[in-house]
């Protein structure tokens, strides 16, 4: 490898920790639905998988018995 070579390859390496440590809105606004909805996915949809969304399908399909903390987070997320 060449001095050039390994020099970008140390920048690039150094600089990758730096963006993977930024959460994204989507990432805060999950985590703000975790927080939020915790005990209402625990009483409302105990056996649903996470991922694919599954957890905010059932959560939105029992709209009418979520808190309003977890109501206002899964507005947060619709927009």
């Amino acid at each position: 490898m060449t001095v050039r070579k390994t020099a970008l390859l140390l920048l690039l390496s150094a600089a990758m920790p730096a963006f993977a440590q930024q959460p994204s809105q989507l990432d805060k606004e999950v985590e703000a639905l975790r927080a939020y909805c915790k005990s209402d996915i625990e009483r409302l949809c105990p056996n649903v998988p996470p991922g694919g969304g599954k957890i905010k399908e059932c959560l939105m399909a029992q709209k009418e018995q979520i808190s309003v903390g977890c109501a206002q987070a899964l507005q947060k997320l619709k927009q």
